[in-house]
């Protein structure tokens, strides 16, 4: 019985020891000197340039169509096709009735033979009158009836040139319906709603189709109190949520004037380097504006800070520290006072370590 208490007990000894030398893995960065960042945080959402309800200005029936959800289309591409048979049919009777009107005019005018017969009539009545041998009094009346058809020939002159004008100006309109059957891309874009397929009627003004542009917007909303100091050209950082912790440089392209009056948070946009095909509309994520820079002591990662504390790793042991933050940016923060360069903070599982506890420290990257 004296054994077996004995081997109990050794047991027991040797897996306290075991527990002892075998201690939780605290993973660290080294606190470190350089630059600071003061960086302004806000949030980011990727919008489509513009929207366009594609309508069309001529009614019809769809004769053939290019558009397929999600196709990419440039600027005068052809969308769409309404049957224009009936529009041409009206074209070339009206081409016709043009070419028949310029070829009668081309003949001659009946009333301008008359006019010419009737001047030299006149001439020879003139010359009578001057010997004497033909009244006045019916040259006069001969004089008058010239003039007459004169003013005939000029009314019809008139009338041939508005005749023909019309007729232009008729061509002019049916072939400007004829091209507005033709529905083309009016700019470089994507289809994302189709509303109309081959051998459908539309009417004048309904929707065809929902194309949204090629081009993209960044849009970043900042509170109130972090819009004072934005600059346009001022270097930032963004983050998109679909895209993991990838941080894309970008710059402030432009500053509105006024804020969303529901949310009193005020809106920039971005221009950053990314592939344009990973700006998918309505992806999200957030931005930090380097609004000023300074030398500083002691800089930590972000994610080693909870509140006003963090945890350093000394001969061992976990200790809590207060500690007092400075300049602040996406990944890393300044310390005023706290800590010093050299220390290792722990910045992995914060929430599972105390103060005092025992832990074998490794070093991950800074940042």
């Amino acid at each position: 019985m004296k054994k077996i208490l004995v081997a109990a007990v050794a047991l027991i000894a040797l897996a306290i020891a075991g527990w002892l030398l075998i201690k939780p893995t605290a993973r660290v960065a080294i606190v470190t000197s350089g630059r600071a960042v003061q960086a302004v945080p806000g949030s980011v959402v990727v919008r489509a340039e513009f929207y366009m309800d594609l309508k069309s200005e001529i009614g019809g029936r769809v004769l053939s169509s290019q558009l397929d959800l999600g196709k990419h289309f440039a600027a005068g591409d052809i969308l769409l096709q309404i049957d224009s048979g009936d529009l041409q049919l009206d074209i070339d009777r009206i081409q016709g009735e043009y070419e028949a009107a310029k070829q009668r005019q081309a003949v001659g005018s009946s009333v301008k033979l008359d006019l010419e017969t009737a001047t030299e009539n006149l001439a020879v009545l003139e010359k009578m009158a001057e010997m004497g041998s033909y009244p006045l009094a019916e040259l006069e009346k001969r004089r008058r009836a010239v003039k007459q058809i004169e003013q005939r020939v000029a009314l019809e002159a008139v009338a041939n040139k508005r005749e023909i004008a019309n007729f232009e100006n008729t061509l002019a309109v049916k072939q400007r319906q004829l091209q507005k059957m033709t529905i083309r891309a009016p700019f470089d874009g994507v289809v994302s709603v189709i509303n109309a397929r081959v051998g459908d009627l539309i009417s004048v003004g309904s929707s065809i189709a929902t194309l949204i542009s090629t081009s993209r917007t960044v849009e970043a909303r900042i509170s109130e109190e972090n819009f004072a100091g934005l600059r346009t050209g001022q270097k930032a950082s963004v983050r998109f949520l679909g895209y993991g912790g990838t941080l894309y440089p970008a710059t402030v392209a432009q500053i509105l004037p006024t804020s969303d009056p529901d949310t009193q948070r005020y809106v920039i946009y971005l221009k950053v380097k990314i592939a344009p095909e990973k700006l998918v509309p309505g992806i999200t994520g957030e931005v930090s504006i380097v609004v000023g820079e300074r030398s500083a002591k002691a800089i930590i990662p972000r994610r080693a800070l909870f509140g006003n504390n963090v945890y350093v790793v000394e001969q061992g042991r976990v200790r809590l520290r207060r500690v007092e933050t400075g300049y602040v940016s996406v990944t890393v923060v300044e310390i005023l006072k706290g800590l010093q360069a050299g220390e290792q903070v722990i910045v992995e599982k914060v929430d599972e370590f105390r103060d005092g506890d025992r832990v074998r420290a490794e070093v991950t990257e800074a940042r």
